[in-house]
This record gives C-alpha cells, sequence and structure tokens, in this order.
C-alpha cells in the first residue's frame, strides 16, 4: 500500500511540473505606419524599332593618289595634322619630267619661229600654201607636247582638295609613288554623316528627309540624325540597303565610331513604373502595391528602361498603386499611409 501511495504521489508531482512548463508562442511584432509615396501604373505607348549597324564617316572624305610614277622627295604632313585646301601634302621626285618640259618648250619656240616665217615667206608669195600649213600643223603639235608636259610637272605636287585633318598616310618619303596607289587619306571631322546597312525588310519603313533616332556605343546620350541618302538598289551578298544619315555636332563624336539606327515599326504598351519603385533582391525583382492600406509585396520581372521608368512585364496591373517613394524601408503587409 505505501508503494501505490508513492507512485500516486510522483504521477500527482510530474503532472504539475508539466503543465508549469508549457511555452506560448510569442505575438507577432507590430509593425508601425509607414508614410510613402505611391503612383498608379500606367500602361503606355511605347514606339517598337530594330536596330541596324553602322559607321560614322565624315562626309568629305578623299584618298590622295599620284598621277605619276615617281619616287617621294616631300610629305610635310603628320597624322592627325589640319590642313587647308590647296596646302602641299606629297611631292615627287620632277628631275624626268622637268627635263621633258624643257624640251617641250625649246621645240614649240623653233616650231613657232619657222611658223612666222613661214607665213611671212607666204604672205610675200615666196612660199608656197602648203609650206606655211606645215609650219603651223608642227607649231600646233609643239604646242600641245609643250601644254602637256607643263601638265605633268603640275602632277609632280599633290595638294589637299580641301580643309581637313590627315587621317592615315600609307607612303613616307622615298617610298616609289605610282598611279592608283593610296598615299594619304584626308577627311572633313566637322560634317560626320552615320552609314548604315539596313536589312531589306525593314527598309522601307525608312522615307527621305526623315529623322530617326541613333545610338553611338562610345557617347551617352541619344542622338537623332536626318535621312540624306537611300541607296536604290539591294546589296546581293547582304540583302541590306545602304542608308546615310546627317548628324549634328556633338563632343565625342568621331569618324569610324560604331553607331546603331534605330528603325521604327510601329507601336506597343507596355505598364510601366519609376525605376525607383523596383527593388532588387539576390536575383529577384520585388515592388509593393498599396491596398487596403497596406503594403504588399510583389515579385515582377522588368523589361528594358525607357527613361527613368522600367518596363514591367509580368507581375502588376495597369491601374494598381505603387510605392514609388520609402519602398526600401517596407516588410510585406506593412501598414502604409500613401501620399
Amino acid at each position: 500500500m505505501k508503494t501505490i501511495s508513492v507512485l500516486v504521489l510522483s504521477a500527482a508531482f510530474l503532472s504539475g511540473c508539466g503543465r508549469q512548463s508549457e511555452t506560448h508562442p510569442p505575438s507577432a511584432p507590430v509593425l508601425a505606419t509607414i508614410q510613402v509615396q505611391a503612383q498608379t501604373a500606367e500602361s503606355k505607348a511605347q514606339p517598337t524599332t530594330e536596330e541596324a549597324v553602322g559607321t560614322v564617316r565624315a562626309k568629305a572624305r578623299a584618298t590622295l593618289e599620284a598621277k605619276l610614277s615617281g619616287r617621294i622627295d616631300l610629305m610635310p604632313v603628320a597624322l592627325g595634322q589640319v590642313v587647308k585646301a590647296g596646302q602641299l601634302v606629297v611631292r615627287l621626285n620632277a628631275v624626268e619630267i622637268k627635263a621633258r618640259l624643257e624640251q617641250a618648250e625649246g621645240s614649240l619656240q623653233q616650231a613657232e619661229r619657222d611658223w612666222k616665217r613661214a607665213s611671212a615667206l607666204f604672205d610675200q608669195q615666196a612660199a608656197t600654201r602648203s609650206d606655211a600649213d606645215a609650219a603651223n600643223s608642227r607649231y600646233l603639235v609643239a604646242k600641245a607636247a609643250a601644254t602637256e608636259a607643263q601638265a605633268m610637272m603640275g602632277y609632280v605636287e599633290v595638294l589637299a582638295p580641301f580643309d581637313g585633318v590627315v587621317t592615315r598616310k600609307w607612303a613616307e618619303v622615298g617610298d616609289l609613288a605610282a598611279p592608283g596607289k593610296p598615299l594619304v587619306e584626308i577627311e572633313d571631322p566637322s560634317a560626320l554623316q552615320l552609314e548604315a546597312d539596313v536589312p531589306e525588310g525593314i527598309a522601307s519603313r525608312i522615307q527621305p528627309d526623315a529623322r530617326l533616332p541613333i545610338r553611338v556605343d562610345a557617347l551617352k546620350t541619344e542622338l537623332v540624325g536626318a535621312v540624306r541618302e537611300i541607296a536604290p538598289t539591294d546589296d546581293a551578298a547582304s540583302r541590306t540597303l545602304r542608308v546615310k544619315l546627317d548628324l549634328p555636332q556633338t563632343p565625342g563624336l568621331r569618324s569610324g565610331q560604331f553607331a546603331r539606327l534605330l528603325v521604327p515599326l510601329g507601336e506597343t504598351k507596355s505598364i510601366r513604373v519609376p525605376a525607383s519603385a523596383v527593388i532588387l533582391r539576390g536575383q529577384m525583382e520585388i515592388l509593393f502595391v498599396v491596398a487596403d492600406h497596406r503594403a504588399h509585396l510583389r515579385l515582377v520581372k522588368t523589361g528594358q528602361p525607357i527613361g527613368d521608368e522600367l518596363e514591367i512585364l509580368a507581375g502588376l496591373e495597369p491601374g494598381e498603386s505603387v510605392v514609388v517613394g520609402g519602398a526600401s524601408l517596407l516588410a510585406d503587409g506593412q501598414p502604409v499611409e500613401a501620399k
């Protein structure tokens, strides 16, 4: 009997201890009301474009060549040097040409004297008409030979055709110049254009004198170019059409830079919100929607940035109120006061 009594008392004691050790879950913390800036998400129209790659070029550029063969005696220009129209760029060795010119001028003087003498004798009836005509023909041939030699003497010097900058050199002093062999390239950097190869499928959307947006990778700003030329035929190899657009004078814009021409195709509508509304948490893009005076977390998928706004592809509907200021301080379900 004593053993039974002890067991009963022990069970009662353990039962009492078990009730005292029961734990109660802590209550959820009360979130404070935060003032936020909210804005209604809108579906806005956005032009649809397709990119065509191109290169910035100078409108006036020339590759200078010699019109006759000869050694280069002088090349008083360097890369990047500014030159004026008519300035000497290359001078060839002119010994042979000068000798030919002197010979032609001597023959011309002799032919002129013979022609004058024959004409005087003909006037005195001391020479026949055929003698006078033959002397006149020899004079004309000598005159043409002298004119040709003078023209060749003018080819000894290669001059800049316009004001510009030396952008490339293929030869130096002592090299042999020949017709068809480039010597120097000159460009005018004050007037630039974009030369773009537009796919034939969208080329019909480009009209003469149209103003189209252009993106140059080396610049942060978007340019607007005016269509100046459109090739009348396609390139059979690339299936593209060459289009040239005049570019405005812009700091940092240089010949040879890579650029993209944005060809308009139409318009599409998309939901857009200020970029400040979207928060990155790891690999997730989130924003907060205000409903019933509370901030509700939404997972969204963004598209292209458009100005200071972001395109929302999924996770948001037009007309919903989105937190655009103070979103980084919010938690899901937090009371808010929108303003």
